[in-house]
């Protein structure tokens, strides 16, 4: 049952935050609203007036004679417990502040343009409870509407620093938001001015929140990813199915291995034992039906992790045989990965869960709950210059959860950098922490994000909290990148491993972009990508034109166009960064180069691998600059060009793309995070 709107706002008055005078009158004697001035506000109240406007439950600009005859035409038509006489407030700017909770992350605080233009604008702001003094002014200055709260066409500057005491008061720590049971809770309007703010109606849906997850003590997960040996369960003597798979790919990789079968005393050419009782692992991986995971889970005491690939449980409507594989995990006291997962895969510990062999082993962790996506992740991105130190699918999570690889992997001294693949976050809460909490970059790509989140028609706070916004807020507050798809999760990581030594924490400045390269069109389309993405290209500085004068270049601005193909001179480019550099110290210079023109014009991939080597040697001489080379129309080279142009700018630490466009996301998510 919602609370009556007086008894909300006794809670705000104590909570400091400014409502109207008012009394409450349960009959229509109404002697007791002559201390309040006019003109005043009617209000009823009683069970199911929530819209109160919206039954003709509202009645403003009344004088005191006007009460008992707006009451008694309220009584006719409502179901009225009693009535609520407020003095009615100056007009200001009308806001929405609104609190609700997303059942994955819990508390999420919004606000917004308000009354009249809530519905119509839906020009609102929100953060994941608690805020900071700074979420609260940037929530402010992000709405489309914000000038009218910092004065506009000469109308005087609300007082913002009321507004973000009330924004502080309810969602700030030890906000209301800590105190109230959500369900829903919403001021719409507030009226903000001049003087100050206040809430002229507040309504409050409480609801249980769900139980908190018991606190785990942290695990070392090092014997996931690099296990002494490793079980699998499930392997066939007479039908190749997923465990033969398995097996032969740890075969393959060259791990410690042993099969698990009730009767083989070997299969496919690997020792067998009965039970995982009787196997000396710190890894088993389970590929048998959903019905009989929960009896093996119970032979696995000794085994520090049991990972189930199995599906069938939870995420197909058998939540029960989730239930049962959890409390045998616990049980066994093993820590249990998945269900429906594909495993782990980092080439230090020769784990793998990809056919093809180990590729090399670098500073990339990956965190997925499709194994699937991951796989692709893997395979393309190894193609695409990643080295992975970690990677780990997470399926239906019941028990091992990404917050809590989250934490491991960013104490980890061989990972550098995470992409985390998420479409239930499980326990969010748990997982904002860490994103928090992480000293290192993270790249976040979430599925289903376009869904609608939770229906709550109750308030206007319910829905305008979507899915998508949520995540948006979690990036906002933690400095997690949150990139829209596949291709720009590896090329975002790719940024990150060749720059990471380039790098520092979240928040330093950029030092600003440049962008070279041929084609005054493709300048012209490489502006509007950066501008697409979010970062601006500076002027050239004034001294520029001198020192590109004296190189036979015309500056003409940035993006600067010089010519780059088989019949230029190789280190042209270069030269011209370096004299460029002289004048502005740019944190990020991206190179662009026409592939095609090199085999149309040319006949030979020499003169693209000079250009190439000209790039590196210039990274090499600018360890405080990031180059990034994108090499447009890349199809047009002959089969093995480009792989040989990737490897000779990752070993220079270049990361290198086909488009513009994605190599405009890679550096944005690096002036995000914050560079050197």
């Amino acid at each position: 049952m919602s609370a009556y709107e007086h008894e909300v706002k006794a809670l705000l008055s104590a909570a400091g935050v400014p409502v109207p005078r008012g009394v409450v009158v349960d009959d229509l004697d109404f002697d007791r609203a002559g201390e309040l001035a006019e003109p005043l506000v009617l209000k009823a109240f009683g069970p199911g007036l929530v819209h109160k406007s919206d039954v003709g439950a509202v009645a403003l600009g009344l004088s005191r004679e006007d009460l008992a005859g707006a009451a008694a035409g309220m009584r006719a038509r409502l179901e009225v417990a009693g009535f609520l006489v407020e003095e009615q407030a100056e007009a200001g700017v009308e806001l929405i502040v609104g609190l609700v909770r997303d059942p994955g992350f819990g508390p999420v605080l919004l606000t917004g343009l308000g009354g009249v233009w809530t519905e119509a604008l839906r020009d609102t702001a929100l953060r994941l409870c608690p805020i900071s003094e700074e979420d609260a002014r940037r929530m402010l200055a992000s709405l489309r509407g914000s000038s009218v709260l910092y004065g506009s066409r000469g109308g005087p500057p609300v007082d913002v620093d009321a507004v973000v005491k009330l924004l502080m008061a309810v969602g700030g720590p030890g906000g209301l938001w800590e105190r109230l049971e959500l369900g829903e809770f919403e001021l719409n309007p507030v009226i903000a001015g001049p003087s100050g703010v206040i809430a002229v109606d507040a309504r409050h849906l409480p609801s249980p929140g769900p139980e908190a997850r018991a606190p785990r003590a942290a695990t070392d997960f090092l014997p996931l990813f690099e296990p002494k040996a490793v079980a699998v369960v499930g392997a066939s003597t007479t039908r190749p199915n997923f465990g033969n798979m398995f097996l032969g790919f740890y075969r393959a990789a060259g791990v410690p291995l042993v099969a698990v079968h009730p009767t083989a005393a070997e299969v496919a050419g690997v020792r067998a034992v009965p039970s995982l009782a009787e196997a000396d692992v710190d890894y088993a991986l389970v590929a048998v039906p959903a019905e009989r995971c929960a009896e093996v889970l119970r032979e696995a005491r000794g085994v520090p992790f049991v990972q189930v690939m199995s599906g069938g449980f939870a995420e197909t409507g058998r939540p029960d045989l989730e239930e049962r594989l959890v409390e045998a995990a616990r049980a066994a006291g093993t820590r249990l990965l998945g269900p429906n997962c594909m495993g782990v895969y980092s080439p230090r510990g020769r784990q793998t869960f990809v056919g093809g062999g180990l590729g090399p082993a670098g500073p990339v962790a990956l965190i997925s709950q499709s194994g699937g996506l991951a796989g692709e992740v893997i395979k393309v991105g190894e193609r695409r210059g990643l080295a992975f130190s970690r990677v780990v699918t997470v399926g239906n999570s019941a028990d091992v959860t990404p917050a809590e690889l989250l934490r491991w992997l960013a104490q980890d001294e061989e990972t550098r950098a995470v992409g985390l693949y998420l479409e239930d976050p499980r326990d969010g809460r748990e997982l904002f922490e860490a994103l928090r909490a992480a000293e290192l970059p993270v790249v976040l790509l979430v599925g289903g994000r376009s869904g609608q989140g939770q229906e709550a028609a109750a308030s206007h706070t319910g829905g305008m909290v979507s899915d998508r916004r949520v995540w948006e807020a979690v990036a906002e507050q933690t400095g997690a990148v949150l990139v829209a798809g596949q291709d720009d999760l590896i090329g975002v990581l790719a940024y990150f491993q060749a720059h990471g030594s380039r790098s520092r924490r979240r928040g330093a400045a950029s030092g600003g972009v440049l962008v070279v390269g041929p084609s005054g069109g493709a300048s012209v389309l490489a502006a509007d990508a950066f501008d697409l993405a979010g970062v601006r290209l500076d002027p050239l500085p004034a001294d520029a034109l001198e020192a590109l004068r004296g190189l036979g270049v015309v500056a003409s601005g940035n993006p600067l166009e010089v010519p780059v193909g088989p019949l230029g001179r190789a280190g042209l480019v270069p030269e011209v960064v370096s004299a460029l550099l002289r004048c502005r110290p740019y944190g990020d210079v991206v190179l662009h180069v026409n592939v095609q023109a090199f085999f149309t014009y040319g006949d030979a991939a020499e003169p693209l691998y000079a250009y190439a080597r000209a790039v590196a040697q210039a990274q090499a001489a600018l360890p405080g600059t990031r180059i990034t080379l994108v090499t447009r129309n890349g199809e047009c080279a002959p089969p093995g060009v480009e792989d040989e142009v990737r490897r000779i700018a990752a070993e220079a630490g270049i990361p290198v793309y086909r488009s513009m466009e994605a190599a405009a996301v890679a550096v944005a998510a690096g002036g995000r995070y914050g560079v050197a």
